[in-house]
């Protein structure tokens, strides 16, 4: 071989061997980093979603947990009286919850009749949706035994979510929806009484699922305790295990036994379509359950290895091109050398084994090409030895070392400054990387924190209010912040009442009460958008401290808004300014507030009702009691008919356990009327529905005279007593009516509620009383007469 062949062919050789072996190395711990850094984000995506999900049935659980407490707190009531009062309170909880399918509580025949004597039996009252309207159905359940499913959650004694199971929503469809259910036990005296369910479709959690495809290829789906697929984009595998589709991986990774065990794991399977497939499962837990679900994705490999095989490629074309411009320059000197071969050879033969070095110079003066030649080596060489001594640098960690080229086409130098380039890159992203981590976790664990305050303290609003602010001020490292809850007692005067207020690490006991529209908490409320502010006048606030005072840098007030409705404003004052993820993180933290918010304020209107109802009560049966009363003295005035008296006692005791019970719109028609006023009456409920109030009434001229007023004064709130006639079918019935309004949500008289005794009886025995007195005081004028 010639001279110049050989040149050309040491150089490309050992350049070549060098490229390849800086291409592969780089480019295998690229892909490796790719599949480390990916494998970590679906892991990510795993947790994330889990815990939505796990929000999501938690939020549920807690309205089944408190119906469960309301039950409990009213056990002591009979049957008969907190059954009317729960339908209206369950219907309130399906207006606030339109997802829910079906709420229903279960008592123990043991527990409502005392004569019951078998361990099984029980009733059930069923709420549910039906056809855009809510349902009610009072059934008998477990005369025979119970069934397994209702049995396993009586014996558990604790809060259940069930597997999913297949359910017709609409009466002869062709179709079921796969459903869930959440139970909460409910104990009197550590004695088993009843249970509180709630029955869920799971179609909503199908539709999230299958849209969750963060990566080309992958899929998510969610797992019970069980390992049934209780949501899978593909819908032939819902109710299925999920060790029918994964059995190999099963055995071999224990997936059924670390979903049961609550425990977060991944692994790479080739079993699934012959494709190497990542798998990352994270739990979902729901409440007091031990029985947590698991929430899976899956990624294909190649995806994740892609972004690394695109690089290697790129690198391996990059190194071929410069590996042909290499051996075309070198192939243009070799035909230029034709003397001082020795000394060039010799340099060529120190060069081709790699070494470097400042004596490795031509000095060559023949003034053609040959000097040239020389020129250009000792070029290189100087070249050479900046790159030698640039990447040395490089290798050192100095990223900003300079490396000046020595011309236009210097590919090798261009090559170093783009790999240069890439390492900065690649610094940078995994410095952003670990500041994205960073504030992920530093997320993660404020929701865990602030989801364990708001669990713990929901069940006291000034607490829960000031152990919120307190929290929060220090997790941010502000200064101090107040909490504002909207007051709504009052329909006509709704203002924001400052409920917790906290700085410098000390409580401040503050009295502060905002109209909706004053102030920037006021306009926040209003609006419900999130305000931001760094320019704060001098006068609106000041961060006070042992060591002095002074305006802070930074103000933000949050809305807590659920369900686009405002239930209050976090206000937080700081010296730093915040970050964009501060502030989303606050937002996240007042909708949790606000939902809980509104828990707290459903079971304060419970508990009101429930207080109402039992004042009413009391004041019927002291209404009843007066009754008696004027009946026994009534008896007391007639001795000399003791003929009569047993009579009168039998009439007393009639009117005494009758009471007849009609509502009417505010047009004074009938909506409702109860049964036995119905069986008084003769009537269907078809003849009645829809009369008019002063149908079949016969009223006195002063109650014509007044019934417009009458009903003026019901229509104002007033409550009405009444004594009046009825005329059906030409039989006379004398009642004594007592007319109440109810009111709505908003303060306003929707419905008139009426309750009726029938006086009849006792009207005719007045009229008999009077008549035979009548006739006492003839024979008493004549028997005087004739003394």
């Amino acid at each position: 071989m010639k001279i110049g062949q050989k040149l050309q062919l040491y150089v490309l050789l050992v350049t070549g061997l060098i490229f390849v072996l800086a291409i592969g190395y780089i480019s295998l711990k690229n892909r490796d980093k790719a599949l480390r850094d990916t494998a970590t984000l679906v892991d990510t995506y795993a947790a994330n979603y889990a815990e939505n999900i796990s929000n999501s049935f938690n939020a549920d659980m807690a309205v089944v947990r408190t119906l469960a407490q309301v039950f409990y707190v009213n056990n002591f009531m009979p049957v008969q009286e907190w059954k009317p009062l729960f339908v209206k309170m369950y219907r309130q909880v399906f207006e606030n919850n339109p997802h829910f399918y079906a709420l229903w509580d279960s008592w123990e025949y043991t527990h409502v009749r005392p004569n019951w004597n078998l361990p099984h039996g029980r009733f059930l009252n069923y709420h549910f949706w039906e056809n855009g309207e809510i349902g009610y159905q009072e059934l008998e359940r477990s005369l025979d035994g119970d069934p397994p499913l209702y049995n396993m959650a009586k014996e558990s004694g604790r809060e259940m979510i069930w597997e999913p199971y297949p359910d017709q929503l609409v009466e002869g469809a062709t179709t079921s929806t796969l459903m869930t259910t959440f139970t909460v036990p409910m104990f009197h005296n550590n004695r088993y009484v009843g249970l509180v369910g709630l029955d869920i479709a799971l179609t909503s959690l199908q539709q999230m699922i299958s849209d969750i495809r963060p990566f080309e290829g992958s899929y998510a789906f969610l797992v019970s305790h069980d390992g049934l697929y209780a949501a899978h984009p593909v819908t032939q595998y819902l109710e299925q295990p999920i060790a029918k589709n994964l059995e190999e991986d099963d055995e071999e990774f224990q997936i059924l036994e670390r979903i049961k065990a609550g425990d977060a794991f991944s692994f790479i399977s080739n079993r699934e379509k012959s494709e190497n497939f990542y798998y990352s499962f994270a739990p979902v837990y729901v409440g007091e359950t031990r029985t947590p679900w698991s929430m899976g994705m899956a990624v294909p490999v190649k995806h994740i290895r892609e972004e690394a095989r695109s690089h290697f490629v790129a690198s391996i074309l990059i190194g071929l091109a410069g590996l042909i411009i290499i051996g075309f320059i070198i192939r243009l000197v070799s035909l230029s050398i034709s003397k001082p071969i020795k000394k060039l050879t010799l340099f060529m033969k120190r060069l081709a084994r790699g070494e470097i070095d400042k004596s490795m110079k031509l000095e060559i003066s023949t003034g053609d090409e040959l000097q040239e030649m020389s020129e250009a080596f000792n070029t290189s060489i100087g070249g050479l030895l900046t790159k030698t001594n640039f990447a040395l640098d490089i290798g050192k960690g100095d990223l900003d070392a300079r490396l000046a080229l020595l011309s236009d086409e210097d590919v090798l130098g261009r090559s170093m400054l783009e790999m240069q380039d890439d390492l900065k890159k690649a610094r940078d992203e995994e410095e952003a990387r670990k500041e994205e981590n960073k504030i992920r976790t530093w997320a993660s664990e404020g929701y865990a924190k602030f989801s364990e305050i708001l669990r713990n303290n929901n069940d006291d609003l000034e607490e829960l209010s000031f152990d919120v602010i307190k929290n929060l001020v220090k997790y941010l490292d502000a200064n101090q912040g107040g909490l504002f809850v909207l007051n709504d007692e009052d329909a006509h005067n709704k203002f924001l009442e400052l409920k917790g207020c906290y700085a410098y690490d000390r409580k401040k006991y503050l009295e502060k009460v905002i109209q909706p529209g004053e102030g920037l908490v006021g306009t926040c409320f209003l609006e419900g958008k999130t305000t931001y502010i760094t320019d704060i006048p001098e006068s609106y606030i000041r961060i006070t401290s042992g060591l002095g005072d002074s305006n802070p840098g930074a103000l933000i007030i949050v809305p807590m808004k659920y369900n686009e409705r405002v239930y209050g404003v976090i206000e937080i004052a700081s010296f730093h300014e915040f970050t964009p993820w501060q502030m989303e993180f606050i937002e996240k933290i007042g909708e949790s507030l606000a939902s809980t918010l509104s828990s707290v304020k459903t079971n304060l209107r419970t508990t009101a009702l429930l207080e109402v109802s039992q004042q009413q009560a009391e004041e019927m049966k002291a209404q009843e009691e007066e009754m008696r009363q004027n009946m026994e003295e009534l008896h007391a005035t007639q001795e000399e008919i003791a003929r009569k008296a047993a009579e009168m006692q039998g009439i007393l005791n009639a009117l005494d356990s009758s009471s007849y019970i009609i509502e009417y719109d505010l047009s004074k028609r009938i909506i409702n009327i109860s049964d036995s006023y119905l069986k008084l009456l003769k009537l269907s409920r078809n003849e009645v529905l829809g009369t008019h109030h002063s149908e079949k009434l016969e009223f006195t001229p002063e109650q014509k005279k007044e019934y417009e007023k009458f009903w003026d004064d019901i229509m104002k709130g007033k409550i009405k007593h009444q004594k009046i006639r009825v005329n059906v079918n030409g039989k006379i019935f004398w009642l004594d009516e007592i007319y109440a309004p109810i009111f709505n949500q908003n303060g306003n008289v929707y419905k008139i509620f009426k309750i009726a005794h029938n006086i009849t009886d006792t009207i005719h025995l007045t009229e008999k009383y009077e008549e035979e007195i009548g006739k006492l005081k003839e024979k008493m004028k004549k028997l005087h007469t004739g003394n």
